[in-house]
């Protein structure tokens, strides 16, 4: 019996003057080999006879792109390709559907995609950009952080959820923690690092502050005002980040509270700076 799974194995091709190295996705009638390279995801299939051909989707004149690899596919098995996506999972399916077709003892799992996620730990400074502060006082934060991501198909992009507490100074004295929803998108998205850019669209906060003013009665005595709530907020928070690969997870910085779409974005420039290391869970 023929059985394939994801081989994952590597080897080194010379591809039209090319020197690449190829993972084995699916291995078969034909072979379904890949990798990323130069940050570009590039797709090949290998026939029975060795010729290995690249399944490509450059675009024209006018910037669109062309599918050819749609019509290499059936060029190359005699199946429809039409409805085929230029991604791992969906030409993965396409030959392992074509490899049973000509083998009837072949046989394969069809791995969807896979979740992934990690844990997050974080401390870091902030000018809470997002309130009254004229003096520009800056406090510090730590907060924690789980995300989750596709394994092969949605690599690049993230979903996550964070708690986040800011401490309080005596010039400044405001303290908050906030639960929030958020998405990012890996612009750049290598084995060892990534960089992305990210909004909070939903905010949960509880807050604490206090502020000493005049009375009203004797402006020569001050009294102090507390002051507390919570409030629910769909602010649209951007912020860009960073994560560096390190032993068995990642070295992150955050640049977060850029600016809000929803929100006051108040006159100083935004200070909010976490720096920590994700776990792979």
């Amino acid at each position: 019996m023929a059985f394939n799974s994801s081989l994952i194995a590597q080897e080194n091709y010379t591809i039209n003057g090319e020197n690449l190295e190829l993972k084995t996705e699916v291995d078969g009638t034909i072979d379904l080999l890949w990798n990323t390279i130069n940050g570009q995801y590039r797709y090949f299939i290998k026939e029975a006879n060795n010729t290995i051909t690249e399944l490509k989707n450059e675009k024209d004149a006018n910037n669109k792109y062309q599918n050819e690899y749609q019509q290499t596919l059936k060029n190359l098995t005699g199946k429809d390709a039409s409805k085929i996506k230029l991604t791992l999972y969906s030409i993965k399916k396409f030959v392992n559907d074509y490899n049973a077709s000509q083998d009837a003892n072949y046989s394969f799992s069809e791995n969807k995609a896979v979740l992934k996620s990690r844990l997050g730990i974080f401390g870091g400074l902030t000018n809470n950009r997002f309130l009254t502060n004229p003096d520009n006082i800056k406090t510090g934060t730590f907060s924690a952080e789980f995300e989750v991501f596709g394994a092969k198909l949605m690599t690049k992009h993230a979903g996550f959820a964070s708690m986040k507490h800011t401490l309080s100074k005596d010039e400044f004295d405001y303290t908050a923690t906030q639960i929030a929803l958020g998405y990012r998108y890996r612009f750049i998205n290598k084995d060892c690092f990534n960089i992305y850019a990210q909004t909070k669209f939903a905010t949960y906060t509880f807050s604490k502050s206090k502020e000493t003013i005049p009375s009203l009665e004797d402006p020569n005595t001050l009294i102090e005002i507390e002051d507390s709530g919570n409030a629910f907020d769909a602010p649209f928070i951007f912020g860009l980040g960073a994560d560096f690969k390190l032993g068995n997870g990642y070295a992150s910085i955050i640049y977060d509270s850029l600016f809000a779409l929803l929100i006051d974005n108040k006159d100083n420039f935004p200070i909010d700076f976490s720096i920590g290391y994700k776990f792979n869970l």
